[in-house]
This record gives structure tokens, C-alpha cells and sequence, in this order.
């Protein structure tokens, strides 16, 4: 099974994906732990980014899209994986057809969750106070909903034409949301 989860920041992706991924046995990967185990031990792709996230810049996405293709690539993703964060942006949608195709690993699904703005913005607003996040401030949680809305949430458009689009309400019990995407995924 390959999965994309996409949605705005604050509706349970991580939370999905992490359920998904122990329910289907394949590793539920993030961009962002991509960036992270890359740059901490500090393989070519982890040093380039570094050098754009130490500059406080967004990696661009020729260097973001190698470093997924590298990790999709690897051993314990041959079975499958779930995706989260990646593709952001139309360019990134195209290179992840071309990495797809390169590795013959067709997508079998996106998993898009989605909740009210109000309802996000106060779940933002929880997890800063409880993980102590200073980049959960309502100003930068309202500006990446903003991005969002106008960067990622049309490219579910492309996969809905593709008819992989599969779109949940992630309000709920986490169990129940869960059940209705494996229900709903087969």
C-alpha cells in the first residue's frame, strides 16, 4: 500500500499515519523526519539542506524532492509507505510521478483529512501549550493554513481527476477516523 496523507496542519496526520502505518505494516514517513535523519548523520543530501535550513530559507524543491526519492528507495518502504508532507506544491506533485515511475511503486491512494479552521486553529493553539512549540504562535499557525489552503489543498484536485482521492473528516475519536479510512481503503 502507497499512501499520501495530505490535509492543513492540526488535523491528525501524523496521528493517521502513524495508526495506518502499524495497521498496514509500512513505514509512515514525513519530510520533515526525512530532513531530520539526513542532516543528523550528515549524508550529502542532509549537508545541502542544511545549509538552506541554517539561512532560515525553505529547502527548494529539486534537493526536497532527492531526498524523498532516496528514502522511498530504501529497503523497509519496498512494501509500501505512507507519506506525509510531500508533495506541498504542483512541481513537487510532478517529480513524485517521475519518482513513482523510476521505482515502479504506482500510488495507491491519497488520504486527505479535513476539519473546520476554527477547529484547527484550537488544536494548534493546545499543542503549543503543550509542547512548549514557540513556531505555534496564532499568527504563524494562521499564516501556514493560509499556505496551505492556497499551495497544497489544490492539488487535491489532480488527485481527485485521478480518482486516487479519498477525503475523510478529521473530527472525532481517533479510533473512529481511523476505521473509516482502513474501511474505506480495503
Amino acid at each position: 500500500m502507497r499512501l499520501l496523507i495530505m490535509g492543513p496542519q492540526g488535523v491528525g496526520k501524523g496521528t493517521q499515519a502513524a495508526l495506518l502505518s502499524e495497521h498496514y505494516g509500512i513505514p509512515a514517513i514525513s519530510t520533515g523526519d526525512i530532513f531530520r535523519y539526513n542532516i543528523k548523520n550528515k549524508t550529502e543530501l542532509g549537508v545541502e539542506a542544511l545549509k538552506y535550513i541554517d539561512k532560515g530559507e525553505l529547502v527548494p524543491d529539486e534537493l526536497t524532492n532527492k531526498i524523498v526519492k532516496d528514502r522511498l528507495a530504501m529497503d523497509d518502504a519496498k512494501n509500501g509507505w505512507i507519506l506525509d508532507g510531500y508533495p506541498r506544491n504542483a512541481s513537487q506533485v510532478e517529480a513524485l510521478d517521475a519518482i513513482l515511475a523510476d521505482l515502479n511503486t504506482p500510488l495507491d491512494a491519497v488520504v486527505a483529512l479535513d476539519a473546520e479552521h476554527d477547529v484547527l486553529m484550537e488544536r494548534m493553539k493546545k499543542r503549543a501549550e503543550i509542547e512548549g512549540r514557540s513556531d505555534d504562535t496564532p499568527e504563524a499557525i494562521a499564516k501556514r493554513l493560509d499556505v496551505y489552503a492556497k499551495e497544497t489543498a489544490p492539488l487535491l484536485a489532480t488527485y481527485e481527476e485521478r480518482g486516487l482521492l479519498k477525503t475523510f473528516n478529521g473530527v472525532g475519536s481517533v479510533e473512529e477516523i481511523q476505521s473509516t479510512i482502513v474501511a474505506e481503503l480495503g
